[in-house]
């Protein structure tokens, strides 16, 4: 029998809408908004999902279905990340599934989850101390038994009146020297008992608990700027040089937060960037800091959610540092949000769905929750900075390092005229190996960037010029010549290095371009004295492949380290000095709207971890092109004129700040197929949007695993309001599915993809 409530459940599936059920009497009290629930879909799949509201509307089809058990019996999902996820299904244009899926560990739902147990020790009972000292003199005639109970008595300060404490058993019995055997005799003679407890699978270690610092001048008036501006606004963009202190005045405000009893989530864009900064907090702020990001295993990102729903109980967390995934815990008193490096394109989820920007998806978090957002960068985005200077924002600044210490000089090495005089040695000028020399005789530590991974990312045949490509994607194999294998880094297939060409059959294969591997190589022949280390996506694929890299760099086991864009973020070493860039062409001549921005953004990121402490460090740029006006900002560490080059030609050009883009991917097996539907498709869009549509074109990787890609690019006026253009965007794309043989497209939508 059912009474007449129904309860309207998101369920994981890319399926726009949310799914109405009728609720059964025996259950009704146990369904409310945020309880995990099984409901059947279809004809035969079962699956869980999030009631989200709960009402008496009769739905207009007549076959509803009943909720079939409930799985959590309290909420699991709490009111400020329905409004989330709603609103991030709304303005990226995907479904509340999909959000779920990629908010929800998957074992969160207790039936799945299994907490991990361990066996503790115990008084059987409130011993007097009496009754233990004769306990003691009973066991005297077996020591390895009175040791045991001494053992307990001390770890736990035991005495009459006292809290009887668990010990862990392995402690137990690695503090007394004694075996499992010996401890099971006083468990039967009824002097100490066992029981099993859940335990943390999170390491932990309690550190001192450090005071917050005192600020420097500059600091002190960015930190009452911040405050004043958060009096009328709700988001202030902290524009700080590299080593400016801006962790800092963090800290500080932070400090008042906790002291509120709210909750802070510290935001970064690479796992990477944690190592230091969490020891960092955690030595100001102890256990109540905690740290969430994927490459934690399922059931200790239940663990870590858990912990943020307590909310300031003996075991939650209040301040949590993470990656853009943690926006997605279950806050229940968020008082600040801190999105360090808000310029950061790791910040931007691509695939699979949803897309969604964590900056501004955090500044929406924020607003559910009526709490202030920090920006923090030394290269803010455009966009923010266009925000910032137009008054929508706040901006504070710090225009100098801490303790005055002098930003990195930068020396522009002129490849072309170096290969010209025959001076390279390998991929190396002069200048920069000049610098790494005087660095090395100092003992000092030095950074290489390459932002390509791999030895090669191209084998080529010397006599015919044949390219091995992938056999699914449209795109060249990089030599990894660790692995000895070709790898495409699309799809991951992989090959074996060829002997001969697969079009001439000439035993002349040689590689062309260079990868991180491959700098690693040739410094060690270069340096063979130097200690030489690698970060990149091969190196660190482990979970505390970081930390180790890391602690090996601050612990100076490591004199060079050669990475990509991850080691330009955050980091902070007191003995590094030089930095070389080794192809700032690569960076900016990436067929991208952004690649300037980026370019400068990354270059002086990189550049600005040398010279972080007394010394003033130096940065050799390697580039064809020394007078390309890019380089020349980052010679001047000029940020504002970029910011400006860069908005007055997105404003001729119209693109960001001054529209938005909306990108939709179209994919099929077959060339002609994809020509075909895309086409049809642009043809509509063109009727409603006019000259606000490009394309469809191919983009320049046309083929990954075997999908054919076109690509439509749709500009939407910023000063119109988007939701309209969306909703006329998501009908012309329900119109094309419904054409004959339109199933077998892929259609994925991208709001603000770059």
């Amino acid at each position: 029998m059912t009474n007449n409530l129904f309860a309207d459940i998101i369920l994981p599936l890319a399926v726009r809408g949310r799914f109405t059920y009728s609720i059964p009497d025996n259950i009704e009290a146990e369904i409310r908004p945020g309880v995990i629930v099984n409901v059947q879909f279809g004809r035969r799949m079962v699956y869980s999902g999030i009631v989200c509201r709960v009402h008496d509307n009769q739905p207009e089809f007549k076959n509803v279905k009943p909720v079939i058990r409930v799985i959590s019996g309290t909420p699991l999902i709490n009111t400020s990340q329905l409004k989330l996820w709603q609103w991030i299904s709304e303005y990226y244009l995907c479904s509340e599934g999909e959000v779920m899926k990629a908010a929800m560990p998957n074992e969160l739902s207790l039936s799945n989850f299994k907490s991990r147990f361990e066996s503790f020790i115990k008084l059987s009972r409130g011993f007097t101390d009496e009754e233990l000292n004769e306990i003691l003199d009973k066991l005297k005639k077996a020591p390895r038994q009175q040791e045991i109970l001494s053992a307990y008595i001390r770890l736990t300060g035991y005495s009459k009146g006292r809290e009887i404490l668990p010990v862990a058993k392995s402690l137990l019995l690695s503090e007394s020297h004694s075996s499992a055997g010996i401890l099971d005799v006083l468990i039967d003679k009824g002097f100490l008992a066992t029981i099993s407890l859940p335990v943390s699978r999170i390491s932990e270690k309690d550190s001192f608990r450090e005071p917050v610092k005192q600020l420097s001048k500059a600091q002190t008036a960015a930190f009452k700027s911040i405050k004043s501006q958060f009096a009328e606004k709700d988001i202030v963009l902290l524009h700080g040089v590299t080593s400016s202190g801006k962790t800092e005045i963090y800290i500080h405000l932070i400090e008042e937060q906790l002291k509120l009893g709210k909750q802070v989530l510290y935001m970064l864009p690479e796992i990477a960037l944690t190592t230091q900064i969490i020891l960092r907090l955690k030595r100001h702020f102890g256990p109540v800091t905690g740290v969430y990001h994927s490459r934690f295993s399922d059931p200790e990102k239940v663990e870590i959610w858990k912990r943020v729903a307590e909310n300031g109980l003996l075991n939650g967390y209040r301040l949590i540092l993470g990656v853009r995934s943690s926006l997605f815990l279950p806050f229940s008193n968020l008082g600040l949000i801190i999105v360090d490096e808000e310029h950061d394109g790791s910040y931007k989820q691509h695939d699979p769905a949803p897309r969604y920007h964590a900056r501004d998806s955090a500044i929406m978090l924020a607003s559910v929750h009526k709490a202030k957002t920090i920006l923090g960068s030394a290269s803010p985005s455009v966009e923010s900075y266009n925000n910032a200077v137009n008054g929508k924002y706040g901006l504070a600044e710090l225009k100098e390092r801490f303790g005055l210490i002098k930003l990195p000089s930068i020396v522009l090495a002129n490849t072309r005229e170096a290969y010209r005089k025959k001076l390279m040695v390998s991929h190396f000028t002069p200048e920069l190996l000049q610098a790494m020399d005087q660095a090395l005789a100092k003992e000092e530590q030095i950074i290489l960037f390459q932002n390509r991974r791999g030895f090669s990312p191209y084998i080529e045949c010397s006599d015919c010029g044949w390219i091995p490509v992938c056999i699914q994607c449209a795109v060249n194999l990089t030599y990894h010549k660790g692995i000895g294998k070709l790898v495409c880094h699309y799809c991951g297939y992989t090959s074996d290095m060829p002997s001969k060409c697969g079009n001439c059959h000439s035993t002349g294969m040689v590689t062309r371009g260079f990868g991180t591997e491959k700098i690693e190589d040739e410094i060690k022949i270069v340096f063979p004295s130097a200690r030489v280390a690698r970060m990149d996506q091969d190196t660190t694929r482990n979970k505390n492949s970081f930390n180790k890299l890391i602690r090996a760099f601050e612990e100076r086991r490591i004199d060079v380290l050669i990475g990509t864009q991850m080691i330009s973020k955050g980091l902070d070493f007191e003995n590094l000095t030089v930095v070389g860039i080794l192809n700032a062409d690569n960076l900016l001549n990436y067929p991208d709207f952004r690649a300037h921005e980026r370019s400068f953004q990354l270059m002086e990121q990189v550049s600005g971890r040398a010279g972080r402490r007394q010394k003033q460090g130096k940065v050799v740029i390697q580039t064809s092109d020394p007078a390309n006006k890019i380089i020349r900002l980052v010679l001047r560490h000029d940020y504002v004129n970029m910011f400006r080059m860069q908005s007055e030609e997105r404003r001729t050009f119209n693109y960001p700040p001054y529209c938005r883009i909306v990108k939709i991917s179209i994919k099929h097996k077959d060339r002609v197929q994809l020509n075909y539907y895309s086409d049809l498709l642009g043809r509509e869009l063109k009727e409603i949007f006019g000259k606000r549509v490009l394309g469809p074109e191919s983009p320049v990787i046309s083929q990954v695993q075997l999908w054919y890609i076109k690509i439509i690019l749709i500009k939407i006026e910023k000063e119109k309001p988007p939701a309209k253009a969306k909703q006329l965007i998501i009908e012309a794309i329900d119109r094309l599915e419904k054409e004959k043989g339109a199933s077998t497209l892929r259609i994925a939508i991208d709001v603000d993809p770059y």
